[in-house]
């Protein structure tokens, strides 16, 4: 299986690549960085601190995609719209864990999924997901006298927020009581806001230190709270999971796949 990976010259880039490089019947097929950055030109695995014989990183990326059987990225929501498009142009599988994507990019990842396997998760951990179906079926069994409350901390480095794992888990929330985010949520608050609106699902975000990911989602109710917390130690679970959905999406039929899909949840 012959792995491309987008931004291998970020942190997540390392990691994967050296994910690719631990998994049995997985070869690295090449890994883009920034044009004129420090790192072009330089092996993947001189690059990402591991010992192999691999490509040097390019800032093209359209001969990785002719290579790759399979491309992960990992790298900022424009990027990323732009490789789904040479994906889909080249009939190569390809797996996102860009977060931070707006309504209009999410169009446009569905748009290249009509022409390619396309698996789009905002997180790529076992444990996240499992979080994600837990999460629908306690706001499905309770009413909306149980306020939704979504707590995220990350690293002081994370740009966008609420992360995307913390809008996964509200989007979980709300179909499970059948409505949407987008007429629910409340990502922060500030100043006089008055009274909690019930049906409301809140958010609150928290960035400082090296924190890899912490999620908590709180139902709070009439004498009693519930909280489902998932916190995550490394970066590996998000790496291994992503090779475990370019391995799996390869030659699959067209179409927009989600992390369930993949563990078969």
């Amino acid at each position: 299986m012959k792995i491309g990976i987008m931004g291998v010259g970020g942190f997540m880039g390392r990691m994967i690549a050296k994910q690719v490089h631990q998994t049995e019947g997985a070869i690295i097929a090449g890994g883009t960085v920034l044009k004129g950055s420090t790192e072009e030109g330089i092996e993947i695995a001189k690059l990402s601190g591991f010992e192999g014989d691999t490509p040097k990183t390019t800032s093209d990326a359209m001969p990785v995609f002719a290579e790759a059987d399979v491309v992960i990225d990992f790298t900022a929501p424009e990027a990323t719209v732009a490789h789904a498009k040479l994906a889909a142009a080249s009939g190569t599988a390809f797996v996102v864990g860009t977060t931070g994507m707006t309504t209009e990019q999410e169009a446009e990842l569905a748009q290249a999924a009509k022409h390619i396997p396309l698996v789009y998760a905002p997180n790529m951990s076992l444990g996240v997901n499992l979080l994600f179906d837990l999460v629908k079926k306690v706001a499905a069994a309770l009413d909306e006298s149980f306020d939704i409350e979504i707590v995220e901390m990350h690293h002081r480095r994370k740009v966008d927020a609420p992360s995307g794992t913390a809008l996964g888990l509200g989007k979980a929330a709300a179909a499970g009581r059948g409505v949407t985010l987008e007429e629910k949520g409340v990502l922060s608050r500030e100043g006089v806001t008055g009274p909690r609106e019930s049906g409301q699902i809140g958010f609150a975000t928290l960035r400082g230190g090296d924190v890899v990911g912490d999620h908590t989602v709180i139902f709070a109710g009439p004498n009693e709270r519930i909280e489902l917390t998932h916190k995550a130690a490394s970066r590996e679970i998000f790496a291994s999971g992503a090779v475990r959905a370019a391995i799996w999406a390869a030659g699959r039929e067209p179409g927009l796949y989600a992390m369930p899909d993949v563990l078969g949840l």
